[in-house]
């Protein structure tokens, strides 16, 4: 089975699913994936708003 970077549906979802599906694709824990998020929200590295809004719409949904 090919590991497919999609959003996930069920209970790693809080917003759109794209932490969860990114923490899923790496096998990491999806509260790891958030708090680097967070952490790369507040100290202005990039764009992670930008770029978690545009995975919304690229990353398809995870087939149940």
């Amino acid at each position: 089975m090919e590991k497919k970077l999609t959003r996930v549906v069920g209970s790693d979802k809080m917003f759109f699913g794209v932490c969860g599906g990114l923490a899923k694709y790496f096998s990491l824990d999806p509260t790891l994936i958030r708090i680097l998020v967070v952490i790369a929200t507040i100290l202005g590295v990039g764009s992670p708003i930008l770029v978690y809004i545009l995975m919304v719409f690229v990353m398809p949904k995870e087939e149940v």
